[in-house]
């Protein structure tokens, strides 16, 4: 498939004419130019230009932070053309005003990206892993959870990745339950040698699925939070 859309879209730039035959034409576009074809398509229509970077999931970029931690780039952790780091808290390029998650949410999101770094290694044995926490409003939050594994080369495999998007709502039903819904896409790219006969070519494989699961859960404390997103992350992958 394309270019499959996230979750937390802006409903009225949804309406844009515009914006919407942009959509369909990345959905049938193939996922292996997706930054491509978004270039291209922000080359055409400029003012769509943030609800395009909102809407479209595309493969996700590195970056290190002043400390030399590294960290991955999603529109979750983007203020104008600055990146937010997991690690330090800070954007790079630096930004004296950028979007900051609130004091409660900074610990969740802290513990979430110590917890997920342990995930990672025991699932994925390397590979990048970023969580990012964010207010819906005053009681509801959300967080992305990121996980990016490049495959080493082997024999024909000349290149391959994995790029998993996990994007939680968390909206309270009191003081001790709470509902979650999570949309998980995964993006796939496989990169071999192929040969027919003499003849000596090569292969490309690449696509993305998107899933949604909601449940209500116990809470207790703001680490229960976390280890709830942990086991509905780890149940879809």
């Amino acid at each position: 498939g394309g270019a499959l859309l996230p979750p937390l879209q802006p409903t009225l730039a949804m309406a844009d004419p515009q914006l919407l035959a942009a959509l369909d034409l990345m959905r049938r576009m193939p996922p292996s130019r997706c930054e491509t074809s978004l270039e291209e398509l922000v080359d055409l229509v400029p003012h769509l230009t943030d609800d395009l970077l909102n809407t479209i999931d595309q493969p996700l970029q590195t970056a290190k932070d002043a400390q030399g931690n590294a960290y991955l780039l999603c529109d979750y952790n983007r203020d104008g053309d600055s990146y937010r780091s997991p690690w330090t808290n800070e954007y790079d390029p630096p930004l004296s005003d950028g979007v900051l998650p609130s004091p409660k949410l900074r610990a969740m999101e802290t513990l979430a990206n110590d917890i997920f770094e342990g995930y990672r290694e025991m699932y994925y044995e390397g590979g990048i892993s970023s969580v990012y926490f964010w207010d819906l409003d005053e009681s509801s939050f959300a967080a992305c959870v990121l996980v990016k594994k490049d495959a080493e080369e082997k024999k024909k495999l000349e290149a391959g990745n994995w790029d998993a998007i996990h994007v939680v709502e968390v909206r309270p039903l009191g003081p001790k339950r709470a509902a979650y819904k999570l949309t998980t896409t995964i993006m796939l790219r496989i990169k071999t040698g192929h040969a027919v006969g003499v003849h000596e070519g090569e292969m490309n494989l690449s696509g993305s699925l998107t899933r949604q699961k909601e449940e209500e859960l116990a809470v207790g404390d703001v680490a229960s939070h976390v280890a709830n997103m942990g086991r509905m992350v780890e149940e879809m992958e």
